[in-house]
Order: structure tokens, then sequence, then C-alpha cells
């Protein structure tokens, strides 16, 4: 409750106060003799005081210690009245809280000299007592005054907020010149302010157009809405930078649950088994849950075998994940890996794409977010392992890599660039150290390690509470992700061909007695790269498996011995062929004759019917035709002659009348 609502306040309130003794016994006197309006306490005992009773002092002092606020005003939105109220409420909502606060102390004294002047006090007395317990002089508070003079209480606050003076002139400008500038400012190429400035004077001396200073234009620049400003000059993707990122919580997930994956590109000059000197490139698998490392594969480059045999890794080892994401980069987004999923972008989806590794394994694939063609790095939690402080410093500047890093970028390369290089074989095995301390580190500060656990403990810990609900891999799982996956049409002979390992002579040939029933139709076939020559997998679009199929390998034109082999083993196959044959067909010719049903002789009666032939006139032969006239006594001639079926009734009489 406010002064001007509290009409009543106790000795204990008053005491002290301008114009009121110091102790509550002598206000306790002033009250018995009349001097001030007393009552008893609406509750417990003692005596309260009016407060249009008290001296003009007192009730000045008594609104300014209550220090109402001003009601909430709402802003206006008409433009009625004597003042721009647009332009009055933009100034002040663009002031700082500072000047708001002074506004808001100014209504106050205002108001509480209304109110000392409604409880019945002189005005100049009101708004001397007023000012001296605000600290303002007499002359401010009249001033005060003529700024709300005969405008609505509602502008007060606005009125009184220091530094208003209205809508001010604007320079002269015109419009074509400013969106000249524009132009010029708004480019990709971001040119600076003064620039863009020079070119626009020059179009309008040349064209006649008012333009104001620079210091003018550097203002209005700022006017322009900042995203509009950051996505014109620097693009999409530094405009969503100025969005908040979301926040995510990894409390409702365990350990294995999700993973995400992405590659690295090593700064260490490599040299590997064929003696090619580059950097290499390492797929990491990273728990989403702990945010452990929990499986990674190099190679020279990115593709599709490192990810396949790096999640191979993870899925022996830990079990299978629920989820996984990933990006759409050519390997990991291929179809060997995510084929089947309606949700691809990258590559066209065909009906007889095989189905791929992570939907064969019940993995739901999750794609990060793209902005303007660029993938969206904030998506995947493994991208701020690679940032600073990351693995960058935990394995590329290790101690055995000295003379072999190579620095971030080309402005950064340490003194030593470049002297040696690290073979392949070392580098995998330093790697492999560096993320085993990477993960073991204590004190993590991310949501599961609160700033105590590291990695490898929460994935651990977590991992051990919910050993239930991973699923393990089974031997026929196993071999989905160690072996590369093409799919083909089975040829006339019962044998497939891959794509891949074509030499002199031909592509590689594979058949077994299965892909007989599937001539003509398209299987897939897994196999390893790097073992051609041995036996592939063969399984169905839909990941059916059909069996194993070996290799036909080609031999010499006279090779008498391997042409003998073949003969041996076609004469086999035959034989086991008829066999099969046999075993099916248990029913002999002559038992299938003895389930055949007797025959039924056919009825010879003669038909009935009610169907009689109608007369048509006066039969004429055909002009020219060659048949002899009839006799009309040869009924049955008559009928045979013309092709009728039968011959009664009222047609025969009316031939005979004819003459036929």
């Amino acid at each position: 409750m406010t002064a001007q609502d509290q009409q009543w306040f106790t000795a204990q309130e008053l005491a002290g106060l301008p114009g009121m003794p110091t102790s509550e016994r002598a206000i306790l006197d002033r009250g018995k003799a009349g001097e001030i309006e007393r009552r008893k306490k609406q509750k417990g005992k003692g005596w309260e005081y009016s407060f249009s009773s008290l001296p003009v002092e007192t009730q000045a002092a008594l609104l300014k210690q209550q220090k109402p606020a001003p009601a909430p005003i709402p802003r206006p939105r008409n433009n009625a009245g004597p003042i721009d109220r647009e332009s009055l409420w933009d100034s002040y909502e663009r002031k700082p809280q500072s000047i708001k606060d002074e506004a808001a102390r100014r209504l106050q004294a205002l108001q509480g000299v209304e109110r000392l002047v409604t409880g019945g006090a002189k005005k100049t007395d009101a708004i001397v007592q007023t000012a001296k317990v605000y600290g303002e002089s007499r002359a401010t508070m009249y001033r005060w005054m003529k700024l709300i003079k005969g405008a609505d209480r509602s502008d007060w606050l606005a009125l009184l907020a220091p530094g208003y003076t209205g809508r001010t002139a604007t320079a002269d400008c015109t419009d074509e010149a400013w969106e000249y500038f524009k132009a010029q400012y708004l480019r990709p190429e971001a040119p600076a302010i003064a620039t863009c400035y020079e070119f626009t004077r020059q179009a309008a001396e040349q064209h006649g157009w008012k333009l104001p200073s620079l210091r003018t234009i550097n203002r209005w620049v700022q006017e322009i809405p900042t995203t509009t400003r950051v996505l014109r000059r620097e693009g999409e993707e530094a405009m969503m930078r100025l969005y908040p990122s979301q926040r995510r919580t990894v409390r409702d997930l365990h350990a294995l649950y999700w993973l995400n994956g992405d590659g690295y590109m090593h700064n260490v000059f490599v040299k590997f088994p064929d003696g090619t000197v580059t950097r290499p490139k390492t797929w990491f698998w990273q728990d989403v849950y702990s945010r452990r490392i929990v499986g990674f594969r190099t190679d020279r480059t990115e593709h599709t075998d490192m990810i396949r045999l790096s999640l191979g890794d993870v899925l022996e080892r830990f079990g299978i994940p629920e989820h996984i994401t990933i990006d759409n980069t050519r390997a990991a987004a291929n179809k060997w890996m995510t084929g089947g999923v309606r949700t691809r972008y990258r590559f066209k989806v065909k009906e007889d794409d095989p189905m791929g590794l992570l939907p064969q394994l019940g993995i739901q694939i999750h794609w990060t977010t793209v902005f303007n063609g660029k993938g969206h790095g904030q998506a995947k939690p493994v991208e701020r392992t690679f940032g600073v402080g990351g693995l960058g410093e935990y394995a590329d500047k290790r101690i055995e890599f000295k003379g072999a890093y190579t620095g971030p970028n080309v402005t950064a390369k340490p003194e030593n660039y470049g002297e040696t290089a690290i073979d392949f074989d070392e580098f995998c095995k330093v790697l492999a150290d560096a993320i085993r301390h990477w993960n073991a580190k204590a004190g993590r500060n991310t949501e599961i390690c609160a700033g105590r656990l590291s990695f490898t403990e929460a994935f651990d810990a977590s991992y051990q509470r919910n050993a239930d609900k991973i699923r393990r891999p089974t031997a026929a799982q196993r071999r989905m992700w160690l072996l590369t996956a093409e799919a083909v049409t089975v040829h006339q002979d019962g044998a497939v061909a891959l794509g891949i390992g074509k030499g002199a002579s031909g592509r590689n040939r594979y058949s077994c007695d299965a892909l007989i029933d599937y001539i003509g139709r398209k299987v897939v076939v897994r196999f390893d790269p790097d073992r051609l020559h041995e036996t592939v997998h063969v399984y169905q679009i839909d990941g059916r498996y059909i069996g194993e199929a070996e290799c036909i390998h080609a031999v010499g034109f006279g090779d008498s011995r391997a042409a003998r082999e073949w003969a041996r083993n076609r004469t086999q196959r035959s034989k086991a062929a008829k066999a099969q044959a046999e075993a099916e067909q248990r029913m002999t010719d002559l038992q299938v004759a003895e389930y055949l049903p007797e025959p039924t002789p056919e009825d010879t009666a003669p038909l009935q019917t009610d169907v009689v032939r109608g007369s048509f006139g006066e039969r004429k032969r055909a002009v020219g035709s060659d048949l002899p006239p009839e006799s009309g006594d040869d009924e049955e001639r008559v009928a045979e002659r013309y092709g009728f079926d039968a011959v009664i009734g009222t047609a025969l009489e009316h031939w005979k009348k004819q003459g036929l």
C-alpha cells in the first residue's frame, strides 16, 4: 500500500519525520491535545494518526518514504494530442535504465505535490516542502510541472525523462542515393562504409542526388537490422551464429545408446607403406552420453571401409548402439552404410539398392543439420574434440612426432616444418596411446562427468548399469560389417560378377548352387576387398542370407588338368541335382494314373429346343451364282446346301410354294 492509499499512521512511523517530534510520547501528547486527528488502532492497542491532519512537510516526507512506483502505462498507439506520442515513447524506450529511473523519481515528486494539494495544502507550500524532501529547488519543481502541463497523465513518465527533445529533423537524402549506398554496402565482399560513401557521392554528383554527411550515413548504417547486415555481408552461416545454440541434456541416455562420428585430418606428415608422405585422416566414433572415443580407424583419406571397420570395432567390443549421428559426406552417407534410408539426401534412392549396414543392424540414423549447403558442426559433440586443447594437443604435438608436425595452417608452420615423416605403423601406435590418455583424463567438465570423472569412468559406470539394455552382435551381423557389399545380377549360368577387381582376365566371377534360383534377379554380394579370390557371401536385396559363393578362377586355354577338374565338379553337381529331383518327385507316372477319375460316358439323347426358324420372304440367288436350281422335294439336301440345322414347319411349306 502506498502513502496515497494509506490514511492512518502510527506514532512509531511518524517519529523523527520533518514537522514531527522525535519521541512517540510527544506525538501521543499532540494527539491528546487535538493538534492531529487520531483514532484507535484497528488491530491491537494504541492510536493511529490521520495523514491529512499532519503537517505538509510530514506528508511530503511520508510520500517519499513510501516510494510509490508509477503504475504501468500502456504505450499509446495513436497520434492524437499536441505532441507526437509515437516519437515521445520511442525516445523513452531507447533511453538507458538510469534515465528511466530518474523519470520515475520526478513523477513520484509531482504525484506527491498533487496528493498534498488534494489533501488541503496550498500548492506553493506543497511544492516547497516536496522540493526540500527530494533535495531539489523550487524552480526545478516548476520546470518539471511545465514539462507535463496540458499533457495526458499517461504521458507524464515519458515527458519527465531527461533529454527528450522530440523528433529531430532528419538530414535530406534522396531515396535513390540511400538505396545506391545500401546496394554498395550490403554485399558479400563487405566493403568499408567510407568506400561505399565515396562511390555514392560520385553518383550523387552525377545524378543530382542529395546526400548527407558521412557521419550521418554511419549513424544510419547502425540502424539497419544486425541480422540484415550480417546476412548480406557475412552469409547465412554467420547469421545463424547470432542466435543462441540449443542446449540438450544427455541424462536420459546411457552409454553406447547414441554415437556420433566424424573425420579429422591430423597435422602430421606420415609415411605410408607405399612410400607416399601425406597427412592422414582418422574417423572417430564418440559416445554421446559420456563423450568417450569408443572407436577409430586411420588411413590417408576418409573412405567407406575406414568408417565401416571402425564401427565394426565398436560393435565387436561394446555392442550395437540404438542411434547414430553422422553428416552427409560421401564416405559416411554412402549407400553401403545407409542404403534404404529414405531421408538420405546425398545420393539417389533406388528400389534395388541393397539395404545399408546401419539399417540392417537396427540403428536409427540422424543427419546433421545443413545451413546453406554446409554441415552444422554443433550438432555433433565430437566436433569439440577437434577444437582448441583437443586431440590435436594430445596426438599431433606428441614428442614422438617432432619434426613431422605441420602446424594448424599454412601461416602457423613450426621452425622444423617438414624435417621428417613418421612411419604409418608408428603413428597408429602413438595415436592409440594419445586417445587412451584423452579418455582417461579426470575432471572433465561435462554434464555427466561434472568436473570429477573422466570420459572412461563415466562410460564404464553407465555401461555396467545398463548392460542388459545393450544389444550384442551375432556371428551373422559380424559378417555384415567386415565385408563390403555390391548389388549385382545373377547371370544365366548361376554366376555373379563383381564390378571391382577387374583385371586382364575380366571381372571376378563367383558361383554356388543356391544362386540358380535367383537367375535374372539382383542379389547383394558381401566381400572383403583384400581377399577377392576367396569365397564371398550372397544375400537377397532385403538382407536375407543365401549362401557362400566360390571364386571361379580363369585358367589357361590348354590346361587339361583344370578342365578335368571342372568337368568332374560339373558331373558331381549334375548327379546331385538328379538325386534332388528324384527325392523331390516321389510319385511315379503309374501312381499318378491310379488317382485319375473314371471317365463318364457322353449323353447321346437329342437336344430339345423351342427355337423355330423364321420366314424372311423369297430367297434370291446372288448375281452370277453357279449354284443350280434345286428341287423342292429334297428337303434334306436343301437344308444341307444352305447350311441349316433343321427344316421344319411353315418354312418348308413356304419354300415349296415358291418353287425352290
